[in-house]
C-alpha cells in the first residue's frame, strides 16, 4: 500500500515505514502529524482524488528537525571590484510514515 501526499509545495510518495524528509513544520521531535493532503492512494486498486481523496491521512511520527547543506551564492562581477558571498542551509523535518488510511472507495 503507498499514497501519493502533498505538504510544503511537494508531492512525496510513501509507504508505511518510509522515512523522508519535507520543509520544515513547527513541531518537536517525537510528535505526530497527520497529512490530509493526499493525492492517491493505492491498496489493490488505485483511488485518486480530485483533487484529494476523501476521507484519506498519512499519520507520520517527527524524528529530527535539521538543516540541509549549506548552499553557496556568490556574484561577481569583473572589473569592478563587486563581490557577495552568501550562505543559505534549508531547515527541514524528517518524519516517519507510521500508517496509510484509505478513505472512501470510489
Amino acid at each position: 500500500m503507498y499514497a501519493v501526499i502533498k505538504t510544503g509545495g511537494k508531492q512525496y510518495c510513501v509507504k508505511e515505514g518510509d522515512v523522508i524528509q519535507v520543509e520544515k513544520l513547527n513541531l518537536a521531535e517525537g510528535e505526530t502529524v497527520e497529512f490530509t493532503e493526499v493525492l492517491a492512494v493505492n491498496n489493490g486498486s488505485l483511488v485518486v482524488g480530485a483533487p484529494t481523496v476523501e476521507g484519506a491521512a498519512v499519520s507520520a511520527e517527527v524524528v529530527v528537525n535539521g538543516k540541509g547543506k549549506k548552499v553557496v551564492i556568490y556574484k561577481y562581477k569583473s572589473k569592478k571590484d563587486y563581490r557577495r558571498k552568501q550562505g543559505h542551509r534549508q531547515p527541514f523535518t524528517e518524519v516517519k510514515i507510521t500508517g496509510i488510511k484509505a478513505g472512501k472507495a470510489e
